[in-house]
């Protein structure tokens, strides 16, 4: 899968979130140029991509927690490489 550029790299999840609710509400309204609508598209594309990132990120963050001998919870740190 290609890298994603930087401006998207760098955003939280709630800014691409927000971002890419923006752009769902522009192409609904079906106004401005094709091409315009098409880099919306493939931005928006991207932010998703992002987004689904993100939430794998929490889920594996999630998933590390565990439940130690006596019943209490404790969190072991998750290894993304």
């Amino acid at each position: 899968m290609a890298e994603l550029p930087a401006d998207i790299a760098g955003l939280s999840f709630e800014e691409a979130l927000a971002e890419l609710e923006r752009i769902v509400r522009q192409l609904e309204e079906g106004k401005g140029p094709l091409d315009a609508a098409i880099d919306a598209y493939s931005r928006g594309s991207l932010l998703k991509r992002h987004c689904e990132a993100k939430l794998a990120e929490a889920q594996a963050r999630v998933d590390r927690i565990v439940l130690g001998p006596d019943g209490a919870p404790s969190a072991q740190p998750a290894d993304f490489s």
